[in-house]
């Protein structure tokens, strides 16, 4: 068995043929489970049982098992109800991209949930008190005192969520899609060298993890350009 070091460098032209699809797949569902996050978040602290139990289950069920079978679930168990095929999502279950969507878009927004709630959790309560003081009503308390605190304190946590979701594409290519790692795929089928084309895979996803590191990096320090350091 020889190593062909060329044949990484050939290889990755051809797998950038798929970072459309592990884009969109990373951008969609991150800005889905950021809107779902947000609204599980605002259900676990009204302080009412009938919205904040729903939203433990759902937290506590996609934490707790694999991406992969959540992916694996909706893509092979959904079509099997009678309900779900005569319903309006048919035509996005139906369809790989959609499962996939929706899989990533569901275990984002219970990890961003709470990370969101660790942040709204760190913010002081001597701040509460003093928005208060000022006559600031509840609603506006949230929106100008918490909010802000509660994103800076949230964005080393996001970022690294974030980029875990951009592994987690990869998951997509056991339904077919063919995004880098799809395409990956396709292409050990054609040159039996799967060392190889895996190493070329590997080297993208570095790439665009370090640009991913970079920007939410820029993104922190301005968030925290009139903190004292």
């Amino acid at each position: 068995m020889t190593f062909d070091i060329y044949l990484i460098f050939n290889s990755i032209p051809k797998m950038l043929a798929g970072i459309g699809v592990t884009l969109q797949l990373l951008f969609l569902s991150s800005f889905l489970g950021l809107v779902l996050g947000i609204i599980v978040l605002l259900m676990r602290i009204s302080g009412r049982w009938y919205l904040s139990f729903p939203t433990f289950v759902y937290i506590y069920l996609f934490r707790g098992t694999p991406i992969l079978v959540q992916i694996f679930v909706i893509y092979h168990g959904l079509p099997q109800f009678e309900a779900i095929r005569n319903s309006v999502f048919w035509p996005i279950l139906r369809e790989p991209f959609g499962c996939a969507i929706l899989a990533l878009t569901l275990n984002s927004g219970a990890y961003v949930s709470e990370i969101l709630r660790g942040g709204y959790l760190g913010v002081d309560k001597g701040l509460h008190e003093a928005g208060k003081a000022l006559g600031l009503s509840t609603i506006h308390r949230f929106i100008f005192v918490t909010t802000p605190i509660a994103v800076r304190l949230a964005i080393p946590a996001y970022s690294n969520d974030f980029i875990s979701m951009l592994k987690a594409t990869s998951l997509a290519s056991t339904i077919t899609l063919l995004d880098m790692t799809g395409a990956a795929r396709t292409i050990v089928a054609e040159t039996f060298a799967p060392y190889e084309i895996f190493i070329a895979a590997a080297i993208i996803y570095l790439v665009m993890t370090w640009f991913l590191q970079r920007g939410f990096g820029l993104f922190e320090r301005r968030m925290s350009r009139y903190i004292k350091q």
